[in-house]
């Protein structure tokens, strides 16, 4: 199965209590890996957003951002520090016998001071209502980890068209290093042959020793078990594609395995132009690689 590791979904559910907004975004990384922001009242709810984002998410770096907008804002409770402004009234009034201060404390002095007035924040809502709200809050997440499926989705076809008409331009690549291949060895046979009859004419030798000899050497050369396995590499690809498991890791070792096969081939086959296809073929392995890092 092709999905994308990147894409991005954003939505915004509302109800009576509260609208809740929710962004999530997707990004390449190596592994599973999670990133949450939720209001302070309902860091209780992570454990359960995280299981609920990797029943969705195989690999790469999810970001969840999670707002939520009361319709009726808490009241905070204020309460009256008396012992401060008591102790502050007196030595207000000493100052002012002093002749230092004039006029007495009002109420905007003692919005100013800090210390005169204790604020406390109040929740707005019971328990029962908190987990109303991270249930509406859980299921947005569900709905927006469900719209970022369908983005990675779409991405993912591309992704596939694209790796596809590397994989068949590789495995004609492959085919045509086989021939060249072939080509090859047969050629060099001719070549040590005729170097075997130039150097018996002086020589006393065993004609089907020196044929065996000639047929072990140019054996080396041989690259049919590489290009069964190289063909074997591409088969498994097809099936991995086909899977309904997500398959960036598994392919992401195939090519590594492919591009080991490549360079066994370059450094056994023997042709002219053997070399500028493993070179081709390299570059193709190479421009794949790349495209399955985005690929889950």
């Amino acid at each position: 199965m092709f999905r994308s590791m990147t894409g991005f979904a954003s939505l915004t559910k509302e109800d009576p209590r509260a609208t809740v907004g929710i962004t999530l975004r997707a990004v390449n990384h190596r592994y599973f890996d999670v990133q949450v922001r939720l209001p302070q009242g309902f860091l209780a709810s992570e454990t359960k957003l995280r299981s609920l984002l990797q029943s969705h998410v195989a690999r790469g770096r999810i970001e969840l951002s999670v707002s939520v907008q009361l319709r009726e804002a808490a009241v905070p409770e204020i309460e009256l520090h008396e012992g401060f402004v008591r102790r502050l009234g007196e030595a207000i009034d000493r100052a002012r016998a002093q002749g230092v201060v004039s006029g007495s404390l009002t109420p905007g002095d003692l919005v100013r001071i800090p210390q005169a007035l204790i604020i406390r924040e109040r929740p707005s809502e019971s328990a029962e209502e908190t987990a109303v709200l991270a249930g509406l809050v859980e299921s947005a997440v569900e709905e927006a980890a469900g719209a970022l499926d369908e983005m990675r989705a779409r991405e993912g076809e591309h992704l596939r068209k694209d790796l596809d008409e590397r994989r068949e331009a590789l495995a004609a690549l492959i085919e045509r290093i086989a021939a060249a291949a072939a080509e090859g060895r047969v050629d060099l046979e001719a070549r040590l042959a005729e170097r075997v009859r130039d150097l018996s004419r002086d020589l006393q030798a065993d004609s089907a020793a020196i044929a065996q000899e000639i047929v072990r050497t140019a054996g080396r050369s041989d690259i049919s078990e590489e290009v069964v396995r190289f063909r074997a590499h591409l088969a498994h690809w097809s099936v991995l594609a086909d899977g309904d498991e997500p398959c960036g890791r598994k392919l992401d070792f195939l090519l590594q395995e492919m591009n080991r096969e490549v360079n066994t081939i370059g450094s056994k086959a023997d042709g002219l132009s053997v070399t500028e296809l493993v070179v081709n073929a390299k570059a193709e392995l190479e421009k794949m690689r790349e495209q399955v890092q985005n690929v889950e």
